[in-house]
C-alpha cells in the first residue's frame, strides 16, 4: 500500500512511511539493523469458514445476478464461469494487514496509521455495521474487493476488543481471522467476488524496512506456502471468494533486494509459481492466482542503482500454472513515486522523475513499457493485468498531484484495465482518518465521502472511471503460449504428468500445461514454448505418453551426424528433460486425431530460426531459439556431442499437423 504524499515518506526500500517519521534510507537501515527483525513461527492451524448467505437488498441481488462464479482468465481478460467478461472494479478494505506504524504502544491509537487502529481486522467495524458499510461499497459502484491479511492474522488467537467492534456486537469473543470469516461472508453474500491478499507477515502498516518485505521475510517459504494452503482451503465452498493475490509490494530489505528468475532464497518469480500451483492442486483449483510485480530494488540514492521494476521481468521470465487460465498479474502506481523514484521528499530524495512529473503522453507510455504490455494478444506472459492499488486524498490541493489522478484513471479507461483503489474505508473525525479513503465513518457511524460528498474533487474521475465503457459480453477462447524454464529445477504444470513416476530419473523436466505442445526450444536446452495454436485439443487425452532417451524410432536422417530423438508416428512433443544444458529425453504424445507426416529440418545453432513475428514472444532471451510454424508440431530434437558442442538442442524436426 502507498499512502498520502503530505504525509508520506521514503518508501526506503518499497514504501513510504508516514513524513511525522521521516527517516532517510540510511537512517532506516541503520535503525533496522541495530534492532534487528523479529521472526516468529506461525502458529496452529484454521478452520473452515462458514458459507455466504444469500443476498437481502436489492443492489446486492443485482450484483449477485451480475455474475457467476468462478472467475478465470482468457487471455488478456479476466471471464466469469460463463464466458462473459468480469472486469474487476474494485477498492481496497485494509486493516487486517495491520495499521501499526511499528513503535510506541500498539493500544495507542496515536501510533497507527492516520489514527486508525483496525485492531488487526478490516476498518470500520468499530464505527459502523457490516450491512450499513456494504450499502456504501454499492454506492461507490465497485463489484469486488480485495481485501488484505496477514499470516500474523491466520494464526492470532487472541479475542478482539469488544469496543473494536462496537457497532457489530455479533463479532464479539471471534479472533481476527473469524472477523475475517465474517467480513468475506458479508460481502460474498451482497454479490461482491472477494480477492484475498497477503499483504504482510507480521501485522502492522505496509511498506518500508517493516520485516515483511518479501513473502519470506519473517517466514520461511514453507510456512508462507502453508498459510495459503489454510486460507484457499477455508473458503473453498464459497465461490465468490475468487482469487489469491499471492503477496504485496515485493521489495527489498536492509542488505538484498529480491529477484526474478535467480533460482534462491530471494526469488519472487520460482516462489509465487510454486505457490500459485499448490494453491491449485492442493487447495481450491477455482481461484485466479494474481502475482504481482517487484516493487523495488536497489538503494535510492542518486548515482547507485535503484528502481522499480513492475512487471519488466514478466517479459523475458513468465508464470506457467498447472491451469493457465488462472494467471493475472498486479501492479501499483502512485503519483509521488515513479519508475526510478521512491516516494521520499527532502533528505533521502533523488531527482528521479516521479509518475505525477511525466505529461500525459510519457504517463502512458510508461505504464505501457512496464505492465499493461503483459496483455498483448499472443505472447508467452498475455494475462490480464490488475492495477490493485492507485489512490490520492481528497484533501490534496497540489495541481500536479490532482493532475496525475486525473491521467492515471484516464489511461485506466483507455486500456480497459482492471484497477483496485487505496483504500476503501477510512475513518474521520476527532483529528484522525484517511483522507484518502473513498467512505469515511465518523464515531457515530455516519457515512461521507465520495458517494456522498459532490465537492469531493476525485469525484469527476472516479465516476468516469466507474462508469466507463469497456469490453463487456462473452469472451471467444484464443491460442494458448506458455514457457517452460529449466534453469533451476523441474517444470511440469500437467497435471496428467505429475501424477506419474518419474520419467526421467535424475534429470530437469519440463512438460506442457495439458492440451500444449512444444513448439519452441532454445539452443541451451533449459527454455521451452508450448502453445495450443493451430493444433489438436490435447485436453481430453489419456495419461498415455512415450519417453524416449535414443534413436529408435528415427525414420531419416534428418540431421546428418547429429544425435536425434524421434517421437513415434503420430505422437508429438509435449515435454523434454537435461541434464545440465544437455538433451537427455523428449516426452511425446498421442492426440484424439491423426497427425501429417510431412517433415522438414528447422536448425538454429547458429542463429534464431522462428517465423515471422516471433509469435509466442521472447522465451529464452539471450540464446538461439527454434520454433515451428503455427500449422506444425515438433516431433524431434537433434544435438551433438562432438568438440565444441554441449549436446544442447541443435536443430527441430517439425511436422505438418495435417
Amino acid at each position: 500500500m502507498q499512502r498520502t504524499r503530505h504525509r508520506r515518506t521514503p518508501e526506503a526500500p518499497g514504501l513510504p512511511r508516514t513524513r511525522h517519521r521521516l527517516l532517510t534510507r540510511s537512517a532506516l537501515a541503520l535503525t533496522a539493523v541495530a534492532a534487528g527483525l523479529l521472526i516468529g513461527p506461525p502458529a496452529g492451524a484454521a478452520t473452515p469458514a462458514a458459507q455466504a448467505t444469500p443476498p437481502t437488498t436489492p443492489q446486492a441481488s443485482a450484483l449477485a445476478a451480475s455474475w457467476t462464479a468462478p472467475l478465470s482468465a482468457s487471455g488478456r481478460w479476466i471471464v466469469d464461469a460463463n464466458g462473459d467478461r468480469f472486469k474487476l472494479r474494485s477498492a481496497n478494505w485494509a486493516g487486517a494487514q495491520g495499521t501499526w506504524n511499528g513503535s510506541g504502544d500498539i493500544g495507542n491509537a496515536a501510533n497507527h496509521h492516520s489514527g486508525e487502529n483496525a485492531n488487526g481486522m478490516p476498518l470500520g467495524l468499530d464505527r459502523a455495521s457490516l450491512p450499513t458499510i456494504l450499502a456504501g461499497f454499492h454506492a461507490v459502484g465497485i463489484n469486488s474487493i480485495r481485501l488484505p491479511f496477514s499470516n500474523e492474522m491466520v494464526h492470532a488467537s487472541t479475542t478482539v476488543p469488544d469496543a473494536a467492534v462496537a457497532a457489530n456486537p455479533q463479532l464479539r469473543g471471534k479472533t481476527p481471522l473469524q472477523v475475517f470469516d465474517a467480513v468475506v461472508a458479508a460481502l460474498t453474500a451482497d454479490g461482491f467476488a472477494v480477492v484475498l491478499n497477503n499483504h504482510t507477515g507480521t501485522t502492522r502498516w505496509c511498506c518500508g524496512v517493516d520485516g515483511n518485505e518479501r513473502w519470506n521475510t519473517s517466514r520461511g517459504t514453507a510456512d508462507w506456502v502453508a498459510d495459503w494452503i489454510t486460507m484457499a482451503n477455508r473458503y473453498k465452498t464459497n465461490k465468490r471468494v475468487v482469487g489469491a493475490d499471492l503477496y504485496n509490494e515485493v521489495r527489498r530489505n536492509i542488505t538484498d533486494d529480491p529477484n526474478w528468475g535467480w533460482g534462491n532464497d530471494k526469488d519472487w518469480q520460482a516462489a509465487s509459481l510454486e505457490a500459485g500451483n499448490r494453491i491449485l492442486t492442493e487447495a481450491n483449483p477455482d481461484l485466479l492466482i494474481i502475482v504481482e510485480g517487484i516493487n523495488w530494488t536497489g538503494i535510492p540514492v542518486d548515482g547507485l542503482p535503484h528502481g522499480r521494476p513492475t512487471l519488466t521481468p514478466v517479459r523475458t521470465l513468465s508464470h506457467t500454472l498447472v491451469n493457465p487460465n488462472k494467471l493475472v498479474y498486479s501492479a501499483h502506481f502512485y503519483g509521488y513515486t515513479g519508475p526510478n523514484h521512491s516516494g521520499a521528499y527532502g533528505v533521502g530524495e533523488t531527482h528521479d522523475a516521479r509518475y505525477q512529473d511525466l505529461t500525459r503522453d510519457q504517463l502512458f507510455a510508461e505504464i505501457d513499457r512496464s505492465a499493461q504490455f503483459v496483455t498483448t494478444d499472443g505472447q508467452h506472459h498475455t494475462a490480464p493485468v490488475w492495477i490493485s492499488e492507485f489512490g490520492t486524498g481528497a484533501e490534496e490541493t497540489d495541481p500536479v498531484a490532482r493532475a496525475w489522478f486525473t491521467n492515471f484513471t484516464d489511461y485506466l479507461v483507455a486500456r480497459d484495465l482492471d484497477f483496485a483503489y487505496w483504500p476503501l474505508v477510512g475513518w474521520k473525525g476527532n483529528g484522525q482518518g484517511d483522507s484518502w479513503a473513498l467512505l469515511r465513518f465518523d464515531p457515530t457511524g455516519a457515512r461521507s465521502g465520495i458517494a456522498d460528498d459532490p465537492t469531493d474533487w476525485r469525484a469527476t474521475a472516479w465516476t468516469k472511471l466507474i462508469g466507463a465503457a469497456g469490453r463487456t459480453g462473452p469472451i471467444p477462447g484464443s491460442a494458448r503460449w506458455n514457457m517452460l524454464n529449466l534453469d533451476s529445477t523441474d517444470a511440469q504444470p500437467s497435471l496428467r504428468m505429475r501424477i506419474q513416476p518419474d520419467w526421467d530419473s535424475g534429470a530437469r523436466k519440463a512438460v506442457c500445461p495439458d492440451g500444449e505442445r512444444i513448439i519452441g526450444l532454445s539452443h541451451t536446452g533449459n527454455r521451452g514454448l508450448c502453445t495450443t495454436t493451430g493444433g489438436p485439443d490435447l485436453s481430453a487425452i489419456g495419461a498415455g505418453y512415450t519417453v524416449v532417451r535414443d534413436q529408435s524410432y528415427v525414420q531419416n536422417d534428418w540431421a546428418t551426424g547429429y544425435t536425434k530423438l524421434e517421437c513415434p508416428t503420430g505422437r508429438m512433443i509435449t515435454g523434454y528433460s537435461v541434464r545440465g544444458a544437455a538433451v537427455s529425453a523428449i516426452l511425446c504424445t498421442q492426440p484424439t486425431t491423426a497427425l501429417g507426416t510431412q517433415a522438414r529440418t528447422l536448425w538454429f545453432d547458429r542463429s534464431d530460426n522462428r517465423p515471422t513475428g516471433n509469435p509466442g514472444g521472447e522465451f529464452a532471451s539471450g540464446t538461439y531459439k527454434g520454433q515451428c510454424n503455427a500449422d506444425e508440431y515438433a516431433a524431434g530434437v537433434a544435438y551433438t556431442g562432438r568438440v565444441g558442442s554441449a549436446k544442447t538442442p541443435d536443430a527441430l524436426l517439425c511436422k505438418r499437423l495435417t
